[in-house]
């Protein structure tokens, strides 16, 4: 009998970025988790954000039944893409294994997700500081990739996040980097809009940055744009989000 050829094929740059841009663009997902009472996958949705250096990030209240399984057992997945028209099943989606870390008042990159957290959900500034709730970075393990019929691919964790030595000094001077440059630029995070082909909606703002791109948020829309090689500083982010905006096409 012949062996039968694997469904996966072999994972290259465009699966890689496909794959990030999935999980970073991504405004929530289902989370599923193993429910301490029963040992079955429980499923959920959950807001999502991410860390400076890609790892997604949930916030979510002490009394869910999600976090009461995470804190048992942290290992957890997360689905994200988002279907359109037609069949769903021809839409790109990922999932991703991870193994999820509290983050609570007083730890060290508490302020900063929170306020990445906020930029893209400013709705949950109701909620945030609420004492029941609290954050989990899921570190990514690893993943699958469906990028549509016949486009399947395995993924290491360390496909997922930033690997970079500017990640602290960037997020010490993301929130101050944006500001800047919205002041020299006020029209900035619409002219990117139109650039990236980005869904007709009210007003644009710029939502986040990281060594490896950034995101531009508007309502319901969110976009994800990944730089063609890592930012090594916030000036050399500053540089790639202007070219990309008002550089001839």
């Amino acid at each position: 009998m012949k062996d039968q050829p694997s469904p996966l094929r072999e994972t290259d740059d465009e699966a890689r970025k496909l794959a990030r841009v999935l999980l970073r663009s991504a405004r929530y997902a289902a989370i599923a988790v193993l429910d301490p009472e029963t040992g079955f996958p429980f499923a959920s949705r959950v807001l999502l954000a991410t860390d400076i250096d890609g790892t997604p990030v949930i916030l979510v209240s002490r009394l869910s039944a999600h976090t009461k399984a995470l804190a048992r057992d942290p290992r957890a997945s997360l689905l994200t893409g988002e279907p359109g028209k037609g069949d769903p099943l021809v839409y790109g989606r990922l999932t991703t294994q991870c193994v999820a870390e509290p983050v609570e008042h007083g730890h060290r990159f508490h302020e900063r997700i929170r306020t990445r957290f906020l930029d893209r959900h400013p709705k949950a500034k109701l909620y945030i500081d609420f004492p029941d709730f609290l954050f989990f970075r899921l570190k990514p393990e690893q993943a699958s990739l469906n990028g549509g019929f016949g486009r399947a691919y395995h993924l290491d964790g360390s496909d997922l996040v930033i690997q970079s030595p500017a990640i602290e000094a960037i997020a010490a001077k993301a929130a101050e980097t944006v500001r800047d440059l919205v002041e020299r630029h006020p029209d900035v995070a619409d002219i990117l809009a139109v650039r990236l082909n980005a869904p007709e909606s009210g007003s644009w703002r710029i939502c986040g940055v990281d060594p490896a791109g950034f995101d531009i948020i508007s309502g319901d829309f969110l976009v994800r744009h990944e730089f063609e090689t890592l930012a090594v500083d916030c000036d050399h982010i500053c540089s790639n989000i202007s070219k990309i905006a008002y550089s001839i096409p």
